[in-house]
């Protein structure tokens, strides 16, 4: 009887990518993910729905920021509320390699983008609906949402660079930048 392995997720993350790599998404199946990180294909179910979701697994990432977001003290305005709820941002990301990788078997792959579209707007939604929990109005939790995700994004693209490892500093300075920007129109 073969050693029980943990990490079952991150395995399974980890031989899609390679295999993504070596061969193309499209050319890649569940049983070749599922082989080649010893598991079976009922237990690539157990964790992901389909072959596009194993780079897009679990909802952990929104299940903190909206965690930081009800722990924000209640009065701070929508957007200083979103930028503290992204400072978790580095305990739930993968390792930056990993994270290169994916970006570039996204970037080859039309339904992998699509289902990163798809996982951004339901982040949004979600983001959206905490601050509204806060008292926010619908278009004001809206709109610091889509400026909070624009600073999120430049400051993760800028932290996966190697441009700064303090990531709320990252954070800080996309927020000034948008804060010259809007003042400057």
């Amino acid at each position: 009887m073969a050693r029980w392995e943990g990490n079952t997720r991150g395995r399974l993350e980890r031989a899609a990518l390679d295999l993504f790599t070596e061969q193309g998404y499209d050319r890649t199946t569940i049983a070749q993910i599922t082989r080649r990180a010893n598991l079976t294909e009922r237990s690539f179910y157990r964790w992901f729905s389909d072959k596009r979701e194993v780079l897009f697994a679990g909802d952990e990432l929104e299940e903190r920021f909206v965690a930081a977001i009800a722990s924000v003290p209640a009065g701070t305005g929508a957007l200083p509320t979103l930028l503290a709820a992204f400072a978790v941002t580095p305990e739930v990301l993968r390792p930056r390699e990993f994270l290169d990788e994916r970006a570039a078997v996204i970037a080859a792959n039309p339904p992998l983008q699509e289902r990163e579209l798809i996982k951004l707007v339901s982040l949004s939604q979600a983001l959206t609906a905490a601050l509204e929990r806060r008292g926010c109005d619908r278009p004001t939790a809206r709109l610091a949402t889509d400026a909070g995700m624009a600073v999120l994004r430049l400051a993760t693209e800028r932290w996966l660079a190697g441009e700064d490892t303090d990531f709320a500093r990252l954070l800080a300075a996309g927020a000034a930048e948008l804060r010259a920007i809007t003042a400057s129109s």
